[in-house]
């Protein structure tokens, strides 16, 4: 299963632009998603201070600034990451 990861802070526009697509897209596809505030991290606001708000999919980037509803749906149904191979 996919997981959405929305990098933001608190008053920023385009993160509550975001917000609202990532809810809809993720709600319709049943994806669990969650949203973490740069600030609460040194490392994610230095690396990511100028790009907000961030999507991550599976903790990789997907998108930055912007987010599309269209990218992000095909994203989301497609295959989830391959398993670990067995030991």
């Amino acid at each position: 299963m996919h997981r959405v990861t929305l990098l933001g802070k608190p008053g920023c526009h385009l993160c509550e632009d975001a917000r609202a697509v990532i809810a809809r897209v993720a709600g319709e596809l049943g994806v669990p998603w969650e949203e973490v505030d740069i600030n609460s991290s040194p490392e994610l606001l230095e690396k990511y201070w100028e790009m907000i708000p961030v999507t991550l999919v599976d903790g990789v980037q997907h998108d930055f600034w912007r987010v599309s509803e269209d990218r992000l749906r095909t994203a989301l149904s497609a295959a989830g990451p391959p398993s670990p191979p067995a030991r």
